[in-house]
C-alpha cells in the first residue's frame, strides 16, 4: 500500500484558527449537518434570550421564519454588553460572536445563576455555520449593529441610532455549504417554543412563518408552569384525579415536578435541566423513579393496602398510566454530548430523591382519595404484569414437557 506522506511533524499538525475548526467539524459542535443540527441553531440563539428571563430580565421572545429561510430571534433581554472587552480588545458583542467558548455562562460573577447556552459555543458556532449574520442591540439608549459573513467580521460594532428599552435581534442566514437543507419545519419549532414556554413561567414567546402567502403564527405564556405542561399533554386523556400534584424545591438547586396518573398503560416522562430536554433522562430521573417507587411503598405498608406476606410493587407498576414533567436548574451540569441529551451530575440523584420523598409523601397524606386512586391503579398493573409472567412460565414449562415425550429416534444395525 502506498503512503501518501512519511513525514509527521509540526508541519503537519493543523491548527485551526477561531471559527475555522467549527466549519470543518460542524458536528462536534451541533450534533449533525441534518435539519435537526440547523434546527439546533435556532435552539442555541433563542436559548440566549430564554437565560435572560431565567435571570430575571427578559419578558418577550419573538421568532420569524423569514422568506427565503431567514430566521429573525429578537429579545426584550438586557441586550448583550457593547463595551471593549479587556481579554479580545474588541467590543464584547463581537466577542460572543467570534470566539468559541465566549459567554456570561461560565461560574464566577457571570451574571447567570443558570443556563442552557452553557458550551458557550452558541452564537459563536451559529455565526460560524452562517452565510451571514447580522446582530442589533438595544442598551444604554443606543441602537448598535454588527455584521458577519460566514463567521468574520465584515462591520464591526456600531451606533446607528437611538432606541428604547433593552434587547438583542439576531438574524441570520444557515449556510447552505454546510447544511443538507435549509427548509425549517414550523411544527418542529412550534413544539419546542411551547415547551419552553410552559417550563419557563411567564415568558411569552412568538413564533410566525412568513415564507407562504398565508402566515403561520403561534404564541405561547403559561403561568401555570408544569402544571400546564401535564395539563397540555393529557389534554384527551382520562385522568385518576383532577389537578396534577405540583412539589417544588428552591435553593441552590431549584426542582420543579408535576405529575398526573391517567387510566393509560404508558409512562410518560419528561425531564428537563436548564430548560433543555434531556431526551435521553440521566441523574434526575434517576433519582425520581427511585423515590417514586419508595414513597408509594411505603405508603401502601404504612396504611395496610400491602399486607406484609405482599410483595414490593415494581417501578413499573408504580409508572403506569403516569404522565410528569421533572426540571431542574443546575449551576454546573454535566452534558453527555453538546447536544445536551443526558445528565450525568451524580450528586443529582439524591437531590431529587430527598425533595420527592419529603414532598410526594406529604402530599399523599393529605390527599388519600389521589393515593388510594393511584394505588389501586398500580396493584392492578402488579396482578396483571404477575398473570402474565405465569402464563409465560405455563407455556415454557409446558412446551419443554411436549419436548421431553416425543418419541425418541433411534438407530438401528440393518
Amino acid at each position: 500500500m502506498e503512503k501518501v506522506n512519511n513525514k509527521y511533524g509540526a508541519e503537519q499538525i493543523q491548527v485551526l484558527e477561531g471559527l475555522e475548526a467549527v466549519r470543518k467539524r460542524p458536528g462536534m459542535y451541533i450534533g449533525s449537518t441534518s435539519v435537526r443540527g440547523l434546527h439546533h441553531c435556532v435552539y442555541e440563539i433563542v436559548d440566549n434570550g430564554v437565560d435572560e428571563a431565567l435571570a430575571g430580565y427578559c419578558t418577550e421572545i419573538n421568532v420569524i421564519i423569514e422568506p427565503g429561510n431567514i430566521i429573525s430571534v429578537e429579545d426584550n433581554g438586557r441586550g448583550i454588553p457593547v463595551e471593549i472587552h479587556p481579554k479580545t480588545g474588541i467590543s464584547t458583542a463581537e466577542t460572543v460572536y467570534t470566539v468559541l467558548h465566549a459567554g456570561g455562562k461560565f461560574g464566577g460573577d457571570s451574571g447567570y445563576k443558570v443556563s442552557g447556552g452553557l458550551h458557550g459555543v452558541g452564537a459563536s458556532v451559529v455565526n460560524a455555520l452562517s452565510t451571514w449574520t447580522e446582530v442589533t442591540i438595544k442598551r444604554d439608549g443606543n441602537l448598535y449593529q454588527m455584521k458577519f459573513e460566514k463567521g468574520k467580521t465584515v462591520q464591526k460594532l456600531e451606533v446607528i441610532g437611538k432606541a428604547e428599552g433593552t434587547g438583542t435581534k439576531v438574524r441570520f442566514l444557515a449556510d447552505d455549504t454546510i447544511f443538507e437543507s435549509l427548509d425549517y419545519d414550523y411544527s418542529v419549532l412550534e413544539t419546542r417554543f411551547r415547551e419552553i414556554a410552559f417550563l419557563t413561567k411567564g415568558l411569552k414567546i412568538t413564533i410566525e412563518d412568513k415564507r407562504e402567502e398565508t402566515p403561520k403564527k403561534a404564541e405561547f405564556c403559561f403561568e401555570g408552569g408544569l402544571v400546564s405542561f401535564v395539563e397540555y399533554l393529557n389534554k384527551n386523556k382520562e385522568k385518576l384525579h383532577k389537578s396534577p400534584i405540583y412539589i417544588e424545591k428552591d435553593g441552590e438547586t431549584p426542582v420543579e415536578i408535576a405529575i398526573q396518573y391517567t387510566t393509560s398503560y404508558s409512562e410518560n416522562i419528561y425531564t428537563f435541566v436548564n430548560n433543555i430536554n434531556t431526551i435521553e433522562g440521566g441523574t434526575h430521573l434517576e433519582g425520581f423513579k427511585r423515590s417514586l417507587t419508595k414513597v408509594f411503598n411505603d405508603y401502601a405498608r404504612s396504611h395496610n393496602i400491602l399486607k406484609e406476606k405482599d410483595q414490593n410493587l415494581q417501578g413499573e407498576d408504580i409508572r403506569e398510566g403516569i404522565t410528569a414533567v421533572v426540571s431542574v436548574k443546575v449551576k454546573e451540569p454535566q452534558f453527555e454530548g453538546q447536544t445536551k441529551t443526558k445528565l450525568g451530575n451524580s450528586e443529582i440523584t439524591g437531590i431529587v430523591q430527598s425533595m420527592v420523598n419529603d414532598s410526594l409523601s406529604a402530599f399523599l397524606e393529605e390527599n388519600p382519595a389521589v393515593a388510594k386512586a393511584v394505588l389501586e391503579k398500580c396493584i392492578s398493573a402488579y396482578r396483571a404484569r404477575e398473570a402474565a409472567r405465569k402464563a409465560r412460565e405455563l407455556a415454557r414449562k409446558k412446551s419443554s414437557l411436549e419436548t421431553s415425550t416425543l418419541p425418541r429416534k433411534t438407530s438401528r444395525l440393518q
